[in-house]
């Protein structure tokens, strides 16, 4: 909590108080822990302490784990932003390089490009949709 310096018959002593609890304190004075008990009023504090248990996952809680997709290659968004403007339909044929959609992210427009040739199969965005990175924005297959 806070830590003092003392000058006794000239001994050096610094104090580290730990932790207060109702009239106890738990001290270390030069590296030696003590609890001292305090005889004055113990203020009351209006808030009071929570004791929370230990979070315990359910089974199978918190193991999210992602599947591959039934068909094709996803491509991901690379970085949070809104879907400015697609430039490919469901059924339409790219190659790898090809321009997919624009993103905008950061106040720039960035370009989303097919990583594999294909056929666009499944599109899983609009324009003007908000999307977080790794979010699916199409499937190629």
């Amino acid at each position: 909590m806070k830590k003092y310096s003392f000058s006794i018959n000239g001994n050096k002593y610094e104090v580290d108080f730990k932790d207060m609890e109702d009239n106890v304190a738990s001290i270390e004075v030069n590296g030696t822990p003590y609890q001292v008990e305090i005889h004055q009023e113990v203020k009351k504090v209006k808030t009071p302490k929570l004791v929370r248990q230990e979070v315990k996952n359910k089974p199978g809680e918190g193991n999210i784990q992602k599947k591959a997709s039934a068909g094709g290659y996803t491509v991901e968004a690379p970085l949070p932003g809104s879907i400015f403007k697609m430039l490919v339909r469901e059924g339409d044929t790219v190659k790898k390089g090809d321009v997919l959609l624009i993103m905008e992210a950061m106040k720039m427009e960035n370009n989303v490009m097919a990583e594999k040739d294909g056929v666009v199969q499944n599109i899983k965005v609009r324009e003007g949709d908000a999307v977080l990175q790794n979010d699916p924005l199409l499937v190629i297959a």
